[in-house]
């Protein structure tokens, strides 16, 4: 329950920040919200140890507040079997967390920004309406007479983004076209008016492709660590050449292979901290906010440790780590 409330807030916090998406490129309302809930396994796979940290902190201080953990201590269970049920809870989780990193993040990753592509930049989201002129991006402005699907007939394109270089297109027929790099106008039997560092030039054409060229320029458009499959990441871990994206590569591997574990590690902090406060005589009204303090210091070490992996071995020396205090913190647990 606790998974889809927070799931829901993060959604509906997502779309309020894709609201803008959906007023500039003109995108109808259900492939937004299609857009926007593949996002869902990704927020999952953020607010999932938060979720085990926070449902067990729940559960055991309610039993401790009503003396039941108390009661169980002395018909002589110890705290590793009072803890037992968090274990496998927190254990559930994880493998829940390994799906969704491993398969289902990348998948849906890969089909977010693919439909993003689609609705800023395909055929999707250019709607020319007809006896109008529409602005595109700041300085290119198209009209056409009559629309008929992609094909246009008598329209003109005016594009005077680049100061040194306007022009405009007047053509009888025209037809949209949607390639790798973004949306293209074929225009056929029209003339050209072109001014430009060179001075003013005019002409006429039998065919000309114009470039809409609305493509936003972003280096790294085209790399999103997020949307490449597991075992993909793994082999570009060891090919990539380019060190920003390598860096990038290794924190994506890191986050999938290791971020799951941190649900067994908030799970065992949190009941350790709650249970071995219990026994003290005066009733330890710090222990919730001890966990809480315990369970932010953890995940920022993680998060920032994580995120300064250079190598493939910070990966599996970040990995060795986290499996000791796995081991230590099972060790403290079943100490009596």
């Amino acid at each position: 329950m606790l998974l889809l409330i927070l799931v829901g807030v993060a959604w509906m916090m997502q779309i309020m920040t894709m609201m803008k998406f959906l007023i500039t490129y003109g995108v109808d309302f259900s492939s937004f919200i299609y857009l926007t809930s593949l996002m869902i396994p990704f927020i999952m796979s953020i607010i999932v140890p938060f979720v085990t940290f926070i449902t067990i902190i729940f559960v055991y201080n309610k039993m401790i507040s009503e003396n039941e953990v108390t009661v169980m201590m002395a018909s002589s269970m110890s705290p590793w079997q009072i803890a037992k049920p968090a274990v496998k809870f927190a254990v559930v989780l994880t493998v829940l967390h390994f799906v969704l990193n491993f398969w289902i993040v990348p998948a849906s990753q890969a089909m977010f920004y693919s439909t993003q592509w689609n609705l800023r930049y395909g055929l999707a989201h250019l709607k020319l309406q007809e006896g109008t002129f529409t602005k595109l991006a700041n300085g290119l402005v198209v009209y056409v007479d009559n629309v008929s699907g992609n094909d246009l007939n008598q329209l003109m394109i005016s594009d005077m983004r680049e100061k040194k270089n306007q022009m405009t297109i007047f053509a009888e027929r025209g037809k949209l076209v949607s390639t790798v790099h973004g949306l293209s106008i074929v225009t056929s039997n029209g003339s050209l008016q072109m001014f430009g560092k060179n001075g003013f030039t005019s002409g006429t054409f039998d065919s000309l492709d114009m470039d809409l060229n609305l493509v936003e320029n972003d280096a790294d458009m085209s790399f999103r660590v997020r949307r490449i499959p597991t075992m993909t990441l793994l082999n570009e871990v060891f090919s990539q050449e380019n060190d920003r994206q390598h860096k990038l590569t290794l924190v994506e591997l890191c986050t999938r292979l290791i971020n799951p574990f941190m649900n067994l590690i908030l799970a065992l902090v949190c009941t350790l901290i709650l249970l071995k406060t219990s026994l003290l005589r005066r009733k330890a009204s710090f222990a919730p906010a001890m966990a809480v303090l315990s369970m932010a210091v953890i995940m920022s070490l993680y998060m920032s440790t994580s995120n300064m992996v250079t190598s493939v071995t910070d990966v599996v020396l970040v990995f060795c780590g986290v499996f000791v205090v796995l081991l230590g913190l099972f060790g403290l647990l079943l100490k009596k």
